[in-house]
């Protein structure tokens, strides 16, 4: 018996459905120019969490606290090992529901708002990401797309062009054949980026995007996501282990220890040789970076320092 063909236009078949050596329609006829690359400007949402209080069990790791993230701006959260930071992204991101208190999105508590609601409007990027075996770099960004998709609604042209746009922002866009194992640790990340962007979220979560990353590639990541928040006004929350990375690339700073927040504001305002003594227990000198004329943090332990009597 003659084998039917599939008559649906090829680009209403599922993703699932298609050739994996097929591009999709608008990846291969992509035409490059500034307001593609860039994608749809966001709107603005509110997010804060009010009186939250937020553990594992028996054990609590944040006893209350409030806090609101300013809309179209980066805000990265500092802090010491187990303070707290990552645990309040995961609130955040309604992955960690707060045992007291409520963590608002546009004024609605996160935990009783749809998954896909949520999903359409706030993304997350966690710590250490693992991608399935084999998948290639096209197919993990297509997952970005998953609230976007219905009982009634299969993949689109416009699924395409927002893996596509995902793509190009993120400077991946000749990878997108290439199995995701093959990549190194900084063309990964970009591409967990890529995937977070194809959701095309207002607000976008980041828990140490930086780790395990050389120094060129932590630059590359950071000035990527400066350049979404600029471009298209995402509002982004980072938790950033570089104290001095994360001066620089912060409109607003967090800084927290032992699950509350000591200090918050612009890090020009609020970093400085007291604070880091507070939150970090670490002597230090607060002097301006040259690069960026931002606050940077120069430590001082009991061995190289320079005699002032020298």
């Amino acid at each position: 018996m003659e084998k039917l063909q599939d008559e649906r236009p090829r680009d209403e078949r599922p993703r699932d459905e298609r050739p994996r050596d097929e591009k999709p329609q608008d990846m291969a006829t992509y035409r490059e120019d500034d307001e593609e690359r860039r994608g749809p400007v966001v709107a603005e949402h509110t997010l804060e969490a009010r009186d939250v209080r937020l553990g594992y069990g028996e054990r609590e790791i944040v006893p209350g606290l409030s806090v609101a993230v300013p809309p179209g701006k980066i805000t990265v959260i500092v802090g010491p090992n187990a303070c707290g930071k990552s645990t309040l992204l995961r609130a955040m991101a309604r992955l960690l529901a707060p045992s007291a208190g409520a963590v608002l999105l546009d004024g609605r508590s996160i935990q009783e708002m749809p998954t896909k609601e949520v999903a359409s409007v706030l993304g997350i990027l966690p710590q250490s990401p693992t991608a399935p075996e084999g998948i290639t770099v096209s197919d993990l960004v297509g997952r970005g797309r998953y609230p976007h998709q219905g009982w009634f609604r299969r993949w689109s042209t416009e699924d395409d062009r927002a893996v596509a746009q995902a793509l190009l922002s993120t400077d991946v866009l000749e990878l997108a054949a290439r199995s995701v194992d093959e990549l190194s640790g900084g063309q990964r990340q970009r591409v967990w980026i890529a995937m977070a962007l194809a959701q095309r979220t207002d607000i976008l979560l980041l828990d140490e995007p930086t780790t395990f990353l050389d120094a060129s590639h932590q630059l590359d990541v950071l000035d990527l996501l400066t350049d979404l928040n600029r471009e298209r006004g995402v509002t982004m929350v980072a938790v950033l282990h570089d104290l001095n990375l994360a001066c620089r690339y912060a409109d607003h700073m967090i800084a927290m220890k032992a699950g509350r927040i000591v200090a918050e504001g612009r890090p020009v305002d609020i970093v400085t040789a007291e604070l880091v003594g507070e939150v970090f227990g670490m002597r230090c000198s607060v002097i301006e970076d040259p690069a960026s004329a931002t606050p940077m943090v120069v430590p001082l332990g009991r061995h190289h320092i320079k005699d002032p009597a020298a």
